[in-house]
């Protein structure tokens, strides 16, 4: 079903939820850049000065995270195969990002796994999903190359 065949409705409607998904990822991305620790609004030293010792490539892998995940919706929305590479590049990038967090600081020992843990899970699950999602469409020929 290439060309101009008729898709479902809930397809466009996964697709433009998944795209305002990334885009307000690449909003808090581009906040964080900008504002540096200013972005995280009243916060305790020890989250200040958290964010302070992040390196410089944190914030290059936080931008190759959320823009290549804004790529991909939007290859999605214009029913291209190369969304999925586009996921999975943003995807790797989420590890990448959250594995330097949780294994190379002490962010966990500090705040609890309770309150660290659940977003980037989400975020995880959610670039999981726009790969299946992407592969699906895919496999029933909704996607061009």
């Amino acid at each position: 079903m290439t060309g101009s065949a008729k898709l479902p409705v809930w397809f466009w409607i996964v697709t433009i939820v998944l795209v305002l998904w990334e885009a307000m990822g690449c909003v808090a991305c581009v906040m964080q850049i900008r504002l540096g620790a200013e972005a995280m609004g009243p916060v305790d030293e020890w989250s200040r000065n958290y964010y302070a010792a992040l390196p410089v490539w944190y914030n290059w892998v936080y931008a190759v995270a959320t823009f290549g995940g804004l790529l991909g919706g939007l290859a999605l929305l214009l029913r291209r195969r190369l969304a999925a590479t586009l996921f999975w590049i943003s995807l790797v990038a989420v590890v990448v990002m959250f594995g330097y967090a949780f294994a190379a600081t002490d962010l966990i020992a500090h705040k609890g796994a309770a309150q660290v843990l659940p977003f980037p899970l989400f975020i995880a699950a959610v670039g999981v999903f726009s790969i299946w999602f992407t592969n699906l469409a895919a496999k029933r020929g909704w996607l061009t190359a």
